[in-house]
């Protein structure tokens, strides 16, 4: 197992309108053109694209909550650390800091990001989990690698047409599919594509 720590970045939140209610928060690893998509519910992509956008609720959110009550207790989040990945779950740990101690507490990974963005805090998986479950995108060019990095706030829901039973395709038309569904910035779709390739690998 590789415990080479890779730092990511929130680059966008992704909607399926061909899955109800599902939601995906896509990861980019800083200088690098890989992408990591967690599945997570509406709650939490609501939560995190409150953050990001620095709207300001009525009553704080739960997050918001939790938020505040570290900060009025002095314990710092330092970092958000993916350390695990499970049979298709991300496991995730708040490292905290109160009194110079740090702590490490786990956490759901969909929460764990919504508290990184409310308190401006890195975010790192390991290199094997980037390996296993990252996506590669092709298209990115140079040119765009060398402009500032802005992260996309909106929850993009773009139409799609549903897969085709993807047990009857190749494994090289999985990979096309693929990237074609990146290019359309579907990311739900792009996490059930990725699986069934990984599942094709492991025979």
């Amino acid at each position: 197992m590789s415990t080479k720590k890779v730092e990511l970045e929130i680059v966008a939140l992704s909607h399926s309108i061909t899955q109800t209610h599902s939601y995906a928060v896509v990861l980019g690893e800083v200088d690098g053109l890989r992408r990591l998509p967690i599945v997570i519910g509406g709650f939490e992509a609501q939560a995190i694209a409150v953050a990001l956008e620095r709207m300001q609720p009525s009553r704080p959110l739960t997050h918001d909550l939790f938020a505040n009550f570290m900060d009025t207790f002095s314990i710092e989040l330092t970092e958000v650390l993916i350390y695990k990945l499970e049979e298709g779950v991300f496991f995730a740990k708040l490292v905290c800091r109160y009194s110079d101690v740090l702590t490490e507490i786990d956490s759901r990974t969909s929460d764990a990001l919504a508290l990184a963005v409310r308190a401006n805090c890195k975010i790192y998986t390991f290199e094997n989990i980037l390996d296993t479950a990252g996506l590669y995108l092709e298209n990115e060019g140079s040119e765009a690698a060398d402009e500032p990095r802005q992260t996309q706030v909106p929850v993009t829901s773009k139409p799609t047409q549903s897969d085709p039973d993807m047990k009857k395709m190749s494994l090289d038309e999985l990979n096309k599919l693929l990237q074609t569904v990146l290019e359309q910035e579907d990311y739900v779709r792009a996490i059930n594509i990725r699986d069934e390739i990984n599942r094709r690998k492991k025979k």
